[in-house]
């Protein structure tokens, strides 16, 4: 007699007595398989192997789960004895115990490489993270050694005041795309959705890549319907998913390369498509480019290359969107498209307002600046002491709490993760007193998820910034904040 065992047998599987023993979750007994009517179609198949009887047992795991069928063959008609069965329902145990032992190292290995390929993403991630701080670092600390030289000229302090405006914003964006992609890897990222126009959204991604494509000296061109295109999508992101793309093309073509943004408006959805005549993708990349820290060879030693969260971040807000995002390359050195789709509502055609910045109050405002960070704290006073405004600076809860009932301030802003008390129980305290009952109170923190700024409103505050926050922005807030408030009583 000879045994074979099958895994993954169907009922209707063309080894009649396995499938016939699966199909009635019992041992199928073929006495002779040239008098057995069901065997007719495979007798020849039979003569050829040399067996006239067959035994066929289903095998199962311990959770009853079918792991395939064990089968005894002799080359003579065979009436199994009863000693017969039970060695073979032993073997049959020891077949499952087997193939569930054979199945888990295959599962474990699988893991095992999954875990290491992980591992791998995760030491090329914080390398380059590390490489990718490490750019603007530099500029900086050449231009602050810049500024401290006698003598600089005003044009050197210029260039030096534009390099560190230009790299901390860099690294800002560094930041911000590695909060976004937390946000949508873990579901917690809201859109601000309202109506907005194709155009509008486009000017912006274009204003966000202009430096990165005029650096290169790349060429752009931008095809848009002749008609308005109006949507209803949240507009920062929309044009993040655009900008993000256009800064892509940007970084992986070549000096004086061709960039083009086009957009089609049909009745399947608006299309946009950003093209460029660059480096181009391996067929065996375009799978992989989306992925979360994912790079190809050529992205890796590229200084430009980025952290591989732009494109990871681009399908996350798309997909929030309702739509799709593709990825085409005719093959590397032929240049890339990346092919977005997405739902076009109808909404009624609105004249567009400018946003203007609001206006500067007209009365000097006092204003209290709490941070443990003594750098970022006295540098945020000086900026609004140059602005004609009164400060004072805290360093801590209990020196804020005690500098507020003397100071009287206008407006707060409030560091959240201070030594002594955090800042949200400053403003919960604050609150309680006479002067900060309805003061402006914002905070300025390192600490931006949805979750912290939940509980930033819940403690009291007007608003949460995420550091770095730009110098004009605090001022357009403080200022925004003052104007909606009573007016300042005088200093």
């Amino acid at each position: 007699a000879f045994m074979g065992v099958f895994e993954h047998i169907p009922a209707d599987d063309q080894r009649p007595a396995c499938g016939r023993a699966l199909a009635a979750g019992r041992p199928i007994v073929i006495e002779d398989v040239m008098a057995d009517p069901e065997y007719a179609p495979f007798r020849e198949t039979a003569q050829a192997a040399g067996y006239r009887a067959v035994i066929a047992v289903p095998l199962f795991a311990a959770d009853g789960a079918t792991l395939g069928a064990l089968s005894v063959h002799f080359p003579s008609p065979h009436r199994p004895t009863e000693a017969e069965m039970r060695r073979l329902a032993l073997y049959c145990r020891q077949a499952s115990d087997f193939i569930q032992r054979i199945r888990l190292e295959h599962a474990l290995r699988g893991r095992e490489d999954a875990l290491k390929e992980a591992d791998r993403r995760k030491n090329e991630f914080l390398a380059m993270l590390a490489h990718e701080l490490r750019n603007p670092l530099a500029p900086i600390r050449y231009a602050v050694g810049a500024l401290r030289m006698p003598g600089t000229s005003a044009e050197q302090r210029a260039q030096a005041y534009g390099v560190l405006e230009r790299q901390v914003g860099h690294m800002s964006r560094l930041l911000d795309d590695l909060l976004d992609i937390s946000r949508i890897t873990r579901g917690v990222l809201e859109l601000k959705k309202e109506p907005m126009s194709l155009a509008r959204v486009v000017e912006t991604s274009i204003e966000a890549a202009k430096p990165f494509i005029d650096t290169k000296r790349h060429q752009l061109r931008i095809t848009l319907p002749d008609h308005a295109v109006w949507l209803v999508a949240d507009p920062v992101r929309l044009a993040q998913v655009f900008s993000n793309l256009l800064i892509n093309a940007a970084k992986y073509t070549s000096p004086g390369g061709h960039i083009e943004l086009t957009a089609t408006n049909g009745s399947d959805g608006l299309t946009v498509c950003v093209r460029d005549d660059g480096i181009g993708m391996a067929p065996e990349m375009l799978p992989k480019l989306f992925t979360l820290f994912s790079q190809g060879p050529a992205a890796r030693d590229d200084a430009a290359a980025g952290l591989g969260v732009g494109l990871a971040m681009v399908r996350g807000l798309v997909e929030l969107h309702g739509g799709t995002v593709e990825a085409r390359s005719a093959g590397p050195g032929r240049g890339s498209e990346f092919i977005v789709r997405l739902p076009v509502e109808s909404v009624p055609a609105a004249e567009e307002t400018e946003a203007r910045s609001p206006p500067a109050p007209t009365t000097t405002l006092r204003i209290l600046v709490v941070d443990d960070n003594r750098d970022a704290a006295d540098s945020c006073a000086t900026l609004f002491e140059l602005a004609g405004h009164r400060t004072a600076v805290a360093y801590n809860g209990t020196q804020a709490l005690e500098l507020g009932g003397s100071f009287v301030p206008h407006v707060v802003l409030l560091d959240i993760g201070l030594p002594d008390l955090n800042g949200f129980e400053v403003a919960r305290r604050i609150r309680t007193t006479g002067w900060g009952a309805g003061i402006p109170l914002v905070a300025v923190t390192g600490w931006g998820q949805e979750e912290d700024r939940r509980r930033a409103i819940e403690a009291g505050f007007d608003r949460h910034l995420t550091k770095p926050v730009a110098a004009e922005t605090i001022q357009e807030l403080v200022n925004a904040l003052s104007s909606q408030h009573a007016a300042p009583r005088p200093a």
